[in-house]
């Protein structure tokens, strides 16, 4: 999968910045979500598709910075992950999504080439033989975790809710009502 530099289960897992080659824009993008998955703490995956978009992603110190087509961005955007990679010691982990082979990119003249000197390391071909099936693995897992947060988030408002209604608040949409001590209206004020 990866012919030098980092193994592809360590790219998921550790800090350093990748090139995504091949495969489909959701394929990069669960790549992507399983490396955040392990930086979760550091915020939410970013997702960048317009040029505008990548020096304010890049300000971020931490988390996961996505950019699912680098083709797409201008050279001097991508000279701007260049510099990032270069120079920002607290930096986010870039994935950098690639449609077609890298090759193709470079005869193009899309793909600047410090750009993938700086990633030559850590590249990962999800057209490789297997890769497909690791993908689809880790979308099935992303799925089920996202599953197990949403059942246990509606378990919390639940119990939560039972518990205001043992002291005598009732929850309606998102307002809170005490059967207590209801609310005290004020006069009408009328002008003549």
């Amino acid at each position: 999968m990866t012919p030098r530099g980092y193994r592809e289960e360590e790219l998921v897992t550790n800090r350093a910045s990748v090139l995504l080659s091949g495969g489909t824009e959701d394929e990069r993008r669960t790549w992507a979500a399983a490396a955040a998955r392990s930086f979760f703490q550091e915020g939410p995956l970013v997702e960048v598709r317009q040029t505008e978009q990548v020096g304010d992603a890049l300000r971020r110190p931490r988390g996961v910075v996505f950019i699912p087509d680098v083709s797409r961005l201008s050279i001097a955007a991508q000279g701007l992950i260049v510099r990032c990679l270069q120079t920002q010691e607290e930096r986010p982990k870039i994935v950098v999504g690639l449609s077609g082979a890298v090759e193709t990119a470079r005869g193009r003249g899309t793909l600047r080439e410090d750009l993938l000197y700086r990633l030559h390391l850590a590249q990962v071909d999800l057209t490789a033989e297997g890769m497909r099936e690791v993908i689809a693995q880790r979308r099935a897992q992303l799925a089920a975790e996202e599953a197990a947060r949403k059942a246990e988030a509606e378990r919390l408002a639940a119990e939560k809710a039972a518990q205001l209604k043992a002291s005598g608040i009732s929850v309606k949409g998102s307002r809170l009502r005490s059967k207590v001590a209801p609310r005290a209206t004020s006069p009408k004020v009328t002008r003549k």
